[in-house]
C-alpha cells in the first residue's frame, strides 16, 4: 500500500463517501467487484478505492465524543431516500452489462433522460446508486424539470 492508496491529501481536500453497512465483507466484495474497486484496507474502517475516489465502510454504532447523540446504522427502508451515490461512466451499456454479469441488480435498464442515460441499482444494504452517462447535457440539452415544479 502506498500513500496514494489512502484518502489522505497532501494539500487541500478530497471527497470520500462513508457507508454504514451491516456486513463489511459483503459490502467490500460488492464495491470491489461491481465497480472494479481495489481494497486498500479490509476493516476498521474498510476502504475501497474506486477510480478517483474511495468508499469507506464500517458497521453502525452509537454516539462517540466527536458525534454526540448520533447513531450510525444501515438504511431501515429503501422506500425513502435522501441521498445516494452518483457514479458517472463513459459507456453505460457496457457498465450495465458487466455489472449485471457480476450479480448487480438494477431497478430498471438504462433510460434516456435527454441530458443523460441513467439507471439505478442497490448495494447489499439497500443504498441507492445512480449510474449515468452524460449525453445531451454535453450539447446543452437538459432533462425536463421534476413533475409538480
Amino acid at each position: 500500500m502506498t500513500s496514494n492508496d489512502l484518502p489522505a491529501p497532501e494539500s487541500g481536500l478530497l471527497l470520500t463517501h462513508f457507508l454504514t453497512v451491516s456486513d463489511v465483507a459483503r459490502s467490500r466484495e460488492f464495491y470491489a467487484e461491481v465497480f472494479g474497486g481495489r481494497v486498500v484496507l479490509a476493516e476498521n474502517p474498510c476502504i475501497v478505492k474506486i477510480a478517483n475516489s474511495w468508499i469507506i465502510m464500517n458497521p453502525g454504532g452509537g454516539p462517540t465524543p466527536d458525534k454526540p447523540g448520533t447513531v450510525l446504522e444501515p438504511p431501515g427502508t429503501t422506500d425513502v431516500v435522501s441521498a445516494f451515490l452518483n457514479v458517472r461512466v463513459a459507456d453505460i451499456a457496457t457498465f450495465y452489462a458487466e455489472a449485471r454479469g457480476k450479480g448487480a441488480e438494477f431497478l430498471t435498464e438504462p433510460i434516456d433522460r435527454k441530458a443523460e442515460i441513467r439507471c439505478y441499482l442497490r448495494d447489499p444494504d439497500g443504498y441507492l446508486i445512480e449510474v449515468g452517462q452524460a449525453t445531451g447535457m454535453l450539447e446543452g440539452i437538459f432533462a425536463d424539470p421534476p413533475a409538480g415544479t
